[in-house]
Order: structure tokens, then C-alpha cells, then sequence
């Protein structure tokens, strides 16, 4: 496609572009958080203060912050996973009063042992890495949620089976 033929792509408005200045250092500090701290460190930066449920956030606006997230992971220099695009998003979401909730899973890799996959839902539903959170049994969510709230992958429970 030649730059003629090529769609014109509409300039980005002044609360997107607020959402892209917002997700590039939080996706930095969250890759900077997984790759440096200890876990339970990063599980307390988590399920710290923030989102108390009291903000309503809109689908859209949601989406678009996955977007800023997103756009951000596939143009980073380093390989940014679920783990930095689910904690980069936790982090804004509660920053706006939102109570998001970040999921940790594992499920059983024939080849490799177990793999792990976060996700972020809010009101149960998934924002972000939902898609891949199909068979993953939730370990942890941050913040802890009580017995019986909801969330994505409450229903699914560990056992020793699981892992013979």
C-alpha cells in the first residue's frame, strides 16, 4: 500500500492521548516492579489503597485504557507479558477509584510444568487478559476478595490431582 492509497488515521483527541501519557510510565513501572521487587512486594502494591468502588467508569473508557495499555506493550523495546499489562492497568483503574481486581492463575503445561496468567476484571468482568484466562485456576486476586465474591475464576480450586 502506497502512502496515497493508505487510510488517513484521525488525530488522536486530548483524553487519549491523557490515557497514552498515563499507560507508558505505569506499563515502565510495573515491567520495572515484576522484573525487580519481590512478589510480595508487587502483591502489595496491588491490593493497596485505591478503589474503593465508589468511581463508576464507563465500558468505554475502560476500553480505551486497555488500548493505551495495549498500544504501549507492543511498542515497548522489552517484552511486556500479561503480568505488566494487567498490573499497568490495575494501577490506573484504582488510581480513578475503580475496583478492579488483578487474578493470578496457573494451569498445568504438559511441556513446561505450570504456566501463570493475570488478568484484570472489574464487577466480575474481565478488562483485560481475559481472553487468555481460560483454564487458569485463580491462586490469588489483589485486592484479597472475601469468600464467595465474585470473579472470573472463583469456581475453579487446586488440588494435589492437578498437578500428578
Amino acid at each position: 500500500m502506497t502512502a496515497a492509497t493508505r487510510p488517513r488515521r484521525r488525530p488522536l483527541g486530548a483524553a487519549n492521548r491523557r490515557l497514552l501519557a498515563e499507560a507508558l510510565p505505569a506499563l515502565v513501572l510495573a515491567s520495572l516492579a515484576v522484573k525487580l521487587a519481590p512478589f510480595r512486594r508487587v502483591a502489595a502494591w496491588a491490593g493497596g489503597r485505591g478503589g474503593d468502588g465508589g468511581a463508576l467508569m464507563d465500558e468505554a473508557t475502560m476500553r480505551k485504557a486497555r488500548w493505551a495499555v495495549e498500544a504501549w506493550a507492543r511498542r515497548v523495546p522489552w517484552r511486556a507479558v500479561c503480568f505488566q499489562k494487567g498490573l499497568a492497568l490495575h494501577w490506573m483503574l484504582r488510581r480513578r477509584g475503580v475496583a478492579s481486581a488483578l487474578h493470578y492463575g496457573v494451569a498445568k503445561d504438559e511441556g513446561a510444568g505450570l504456566k501463570a496468567h493475570v488478568w484484570v476484571s472489574v464487577a466480575g468482568r474481565p478488562v483485560i487478559g481475559g481472553e487468555g484466562a481460560d483454564g487458569f485456576a485463580c491462586l490469588a486476586t489483589f485486592p484479597p476478595q472475601e469468600r464467595g465474591a465474585s470473579s472470573q475464576r472463583a469456581a475453579n480450586t487446586l488440588s494435589a490431582d492437578d498437578f500428578s
